[in-house]
């Protein structure tokens, strides 16, 4: 057994918890380590893991310690590995005391995932830290060469098992206060705000095939209650009927409740990075909502991502494809593109499946970690 320390600092999003805090369980669980988990913002914490106290600064959950790391950090017993997830900056008390240390933990700067060309080649790097201390760039990926991504050992076998099983999705939806009517398609909404989602719903209003629509509580619900016209604030738990479409709002729920959500929906869109993973392990079509940065360097992360995806389809699937990401992306031109790729509804589906047995045939990367980890003491 090894000790882990990750590492977190919540920014404006639950991406970077919602990664450290699956990869930290993962670590604890499957690969038998003592990993504790630094956050800054307990309360994020919390939203994700509902059996959590975000007044503690520290408590086990799931087999991990949870610490709540902050301004005043004061240093703690070395681990064998420390994690600064996503360019965060540890404390300065903890690289002193790495420096001195007589054998110096493996310090890993875990990056944000990308599908870009560059990353195989810069994954597992060392950046010297000055007096023998290192640090390596640890880089999730999607290729051979990269890090992985994030999957616990039976992830795919309990979604098969629960799609397979229509009971209980039945059951699963009606304790978020779902009834499914007749041939309803079922879509998920988890999304930043974004100006094209009015034009994505009047086509979804006008489709000939129902929708209903869930939309767990985040920033997307200002733009919903804009094209409803409701004056207040949607709750958990309001719901509208426009044309063919029902609409629905649900609570913020657990990481183990939306990867069901996912399971259940037949189209899933989402956000950021670790809602983008899981609705690939859902094996259902998506549409990922990228996290904008300045210079629109997104956009080459988002287009390096879709090379991959695209692969193997008809060459109007993945043209329809294409357009429908980039239309949602940029917030324009959602209604066309919608009907465009709905033409292509069997293709997509059954290559968000293949695409999903790709990615599980590599290692993920949690055992990424670990292998790197056992390399490092040899």
């Amino acid at each position: 057994m090894a000790s882990w320390d990750i590492f977190c600092s919540v920014v404006d999003n639950f991406g970077d918890i919602g990664v450290t805090w699956r990869l930290a369980r993962q670590l604890a669980a499957e690969h038998g380590h003592q990993v504790r988990l630094w956050v800054d913002e307990p309360a994020a914490f919390a939203a994700l893991c509902p059996q959590a106290d975000a007044g503690l600064a520290r408590q086990q959950v799931a087999g991990v310690e949870v610490c709540h790391w902050t301004a005043d950090w004061q240093p703690q017993a070395l681990p064998d590995v420390v994690i600064e997830a996503f360019g965060c900056t540890l404390p300065q008390a903890q690289v002193a005391a790495m420096r001195a240390a007589e054998r110096q933990p493996l310090w890993l700067n875990l990056e944000y995932l990308s599908a870009e060309d560059w990353v195989a080649g810069c994954h597992g790097l060392p950046s010297p830290q000055g007096q023998g201390l290192q640090k390596y760039f640890f880089f999730p990926g999607f290729v051979v060469g990269t890090g992985g991504v994030l999957r616990e050992r039976d992830l795919l076998v309990r979604r098969r098992a629960f799609q397979a099983d229509a009971a209980a999705r039945q059951a699963f939806l009606a304790g978020l206060g779902v009834i499914l009517q007749g041939e309803e398609r079922l879509i998920s909404l988890f999304a930043y705000e974004n100006a094209g989602l009015g034009e994505w719903l009047d086509a979804l209003a006008a489709d000939p095939q129902p929708t209903r629509l869930l939309v767990p509580r985040g920033r997307i619900l200002g733009d919903l209650r804009q094209w409803l016209g409701e004056p207040a604030e949607l709750e958990p738990g309001f719901a509208a009927r426009r044309g063919n479409l029902q609409l629905q709002v649900l609570p913020f729920v657990s990481q183990g409740d939306y990867d069901r959500l996912l399971w259940c929906c037949d189209f899933n869109a989402v956000r950021g990075e670790d809602s983008f993973v899981r609705a690939q392990w859902a094996g259902r079509p998506l549409l990922w909502h990228i996290y904008p940065q300045e210079e629109g360097a997104h956009w080459d992360k988002l287009d390096a991502f879709l090379a991959l995806y695209l692969q193997g389809l008809s060459q109007a699937a993945a043209q329809a494809l294409q357009q429908l990401w980039r239309a949602w992306n940029t917030g324009a031109g959602m209604g066309e593109a919608w009907r465009a790729a709905r033409a292509h509804w069997p293709e997509w589906r059954k290559r968000a499946e293949s695409w999903c047995a790709e990615q599980a045939s590599r290692p993920d990367l949690a055992t990424t970690l670990e292998q790197f980890y056992q390399n490092s003491l040899s």
